[in-house]
């Protein structure tokens, strides 16, 4: 565990430094399968010992990546291309540490998948804009590539980003499919540790795809107003299951309102959609399948 779960991300910091977090990605798995997504692979929280269960076990190349900090505690760095040093190593107290846990997909020789860019992805740089933010009309410009065109996938899409939304994860630049079921398919939405990070900011621009495009399946639309309408909030639901994974609390109360909060805001925009002349079966979508 990095960070606690009330530290935010800092104000100052783009969006591609923002930090990762072991309880978003937890809160992450629970919320794709309270959504009914079920495209999150399962995580779990659990507390590890650093010495038994990682450096005693360890090659020599990650045992070198070990050492004490000035007040003890064992630490590590992975090897990678950013942040893996040890200025932004993981620590325990002493040795015993927070994480999340994801299953393994299968390998890419029993499952082969396929990485695609995300059309909405950010640029990723200080002092320019990625396209769909400065061409309204950008989403006429994606429904004419032959991925998007014909089958499920800007609906699914469009999924991905209102699950972002919630989270607050503006981090989406690639997603991945399975080659198997060609193009109607369903996308894998790991990589999740950098949601979570505000309570009080909603990032609008998350739903790019679905404000630009005006379309959303009929199931997730569905279940936003039978959030909004109660009884029971995505609060209360989210609540009671990261209620079962063993390093509850996950989320704080803060973080869990922001969720209600952002139900409203994704049906609004919605509204929007259908007040700008959209007939409601052009706006609101049963999936092919």
């Amino acid at each position: 565990m990095r960070f606690a779960r009330d530290v935010e991300t800092i104000p100052d910091h783009y969006y591609f430094s923002d930090y990762e977090r072991h309880h978003a990605e937890i809160a992450a798995f629970h919320l794709d399968w309270v959504m009914g997504f079920y495209r999150v692979p399962p995580t779990a929280g659990r507390t590890i010992n650093m010495t038994s269960e990682i450096l005693n076990v360890a090659e020599r190349k990650l045992k070198m990546k070990f050492y004490k900090s000035p007040v003890g505690n064992l630490c590590f760095y992975g090897d990678c291309e950013y942040y893996c040093d040890s200025e932004h190593a993981i620590c325990g107290k002493p040795d015993l540490i927070e994480g999340s846990f994801a299953t393994f997909l299968p390998s890419l020789d029993e499952a082969d998948r396929v990485t695609w860019l995300n059309p909405w992805r950010r640029s990723y740089s200080k002092y320019k804009k990625a396209s769909w933010e400065t061409n309204s009309d950008y989403c006429e410009g994606v429904k004419q590539e032959a991925v998007y065109k014909y089958s499920r996938r800007l609906l699914e899409l469009i999924d991905m980003h209102i699950f972002d939304f919630l989270t607050g994860n503006m981090d989406r630049h690639h997603y991945e499919t399975y080659k198997e079921f060609g193009n109607n398919t369903f996308y894998v939405h790991y990589d999740n540790g950098r949601g979570f990070g505000k309570t009080k900011h909603d990032e609008r621009s998350i739903l790019a795809p679905l404000y630009q495009c005006c379309q959303i399946s009929y199931e997730t639309f569905l279940k936003l107003v039978k959030l909004y309408i109660g009884p029971q909030r995505l609060s209360d639901i989210m609540r009671k299951s990261l209620a079962k994974d063993s390093l509850n609390p996950i989320l704080t109360e803060p973080h869990l309102f922001a969720l209600d909060r952002r139900v409203i805001k994704i049906l609004k925009e919605v509204s929007k959609c259908i007040r700008k002349g959209n007939h409601i079966r052009d706006v609101i979508i049963h999936k092919p399948y």
